[in-house]
């Protein structure tokens, strides 16, 4: 997969997931057009809004009499997304905003708010924008609004314009919104991965020119792994199961011959928390070989990991599952994966014992293993 490919199909997994992004790329190179052929190819009507002839007022609304009280009025873009119930944001020209126009956007992109109006949920956000050095009166991204996004670089390629230019400009196909369980699945294997490098949570960087682009922060963190679920790596795409789960996960992603496009999850998490920390996160989940939860659930001498980093995404990979599960026989046996952690790594199996005692089903008894795992439940808060 090319590179100007592999952002295409990024930008089509972004929009599945409900991701913000932003597309960074020379002027004139097809960002808007490929957009809103995009826009198209899902169905969704495409509002454009560009930054350079906007004022504030145009997201954090105007100031109006109602009902006796003051009203921040949305502007008519905004009400015709709310209207429609679903659609595609497109803020166009991002480095002609000036800082002011910036500032006022920080919440329509976290909280889909713009004035007194909440946009569904169901209406997704893309961004483009050129190097402020080649923008008209360009300007830096703030860091608070460019930590809000993916980055993503939209490159222009000799070969893939000839191509366009001979057969038509492609879109990806469509991808499918990732899941709950793959959601939560990928969020613990973030989680595990910071425990390790406590350093990487958050890296606020010290120049405006880097703070402009994805940096980590738990916010952008956050992005990460959902990006991490929508393609389907990580645990589910490196563990041996054979089942319908694990078959999905191989062939979710916007890769070619249906198989997982590691190109498209590198672009995603490189654009959400930067190259360093984006590197070293892909290289830890491309090397974990984790046993499959389920496996762990039913064989009592399946092998666990050595690694406590690997304990730990195994722990979090088993009790996001049983949580996805809801079945009081699932909730039961981890208890007894918890308990063969607490033998060698008492810290590890304490975090788990929290989620899991959380997570109670109606009707879940309390399991026999749970008698050994007292010091551990106590030093977690659980026992008295």
């Amino acid at each position: 997969m090319s590179s100007q490919s592999a952002v295409r199909a990024a930008v089509a997994v972004a929009v599945a997931a409900n991701l913000p992004v932003i597309l960074w790329g020379a002027p004139g190179t097809g960002k808007t057009s490929s957009v809103l052929a995009l826009g198209a190819r899902l169905g969704l009507s495409v509002e454009v809004v560009v930054g350079s002839i906007r004022e504030p007022s145009d997201f954090s609304g105007l100031p109006v009499l109602r009902d006796g009280g003051t009203w921040f009025a949305p502007p008519r873009w905004a009400e015709r997304l709310a209207a429609a119930g679903h659609g595609l944001l497109f803020l166009d020209e991002l480095t002609t905003a000036p800082p002011a126009v910036q500032a006022a956007m920080l919440r329509v992109v976290l909280e889909r708010t713009v004035g007194d109006l909440t946009l569904p949920d169901e209406v997704r956000i893309v961004a483009a924008a050129n190097p402020p050095d080649q923008a008209a009166d360009g300007w830096d991204l703030s860091a608070p609004l460019a930590n809000r996004l993916i980055h993503l670089h939209w490159q222009v390629e000799a070969a893939d314009i000839a191509e366009g230019f001979a057969t038509g400009f492609g879109v990806p196909e469509p991808a499918p919104a990732p899941s709950p369980a793959a959601v939560a699945r990928a969020r613990a294997l973030v989680g595990a991965f910071l425990r390790v490098r406590p350093e990487l949570v958050l890296a606020v960087p010290d120049s405006p020119e880097r703070a402009g682009r994805g940096w980590p922060s738990p916010r952008s963190w956050e992005m990460a792994a959902r990006a991490v679920a929508a393609c389907e790596l990580g645990m589910a795409a490196r563990t041996s199961a054979t089942g319908e789960d694990g078959e999905a996960a191989r062939t979710s992603a916007a890769g070619e011959g249906g198989k997982v496009s590691e190109d498209v999850v590198a672009e995603l998490v490189l654009g959400a928390v930067g190259e360093a920390a984006g590197f070293e996160l892909i290289s830890w989940l491309r090397n974990l070989d984790l046993p499959d939860p389920q496996t762990l659930l039913t064989d009592r001498h399946a092998p666990l990991p050595d690694r406590v980093d690997r304990l730990y995404a195994v722990l979090g990979a088993v009790v996001s599952h049983v949580l996805a599960d809801g079945s009081p026989q699932a909730w039961e046996q981890a208890w007894t994966v918890v308990a063969r952690v607490a033998r060698s790594a008492p810290d590890v199996a304490a975090g788990a014992a929290r989620s899991l005692a959380r997570g109670r089903p109606a009707g879940a008894a309390l399991p026999h293993t749970m008698l050994e795992l007292a010091p551990i439940l106590r030093s977690a808060g659980l026992l008295r």
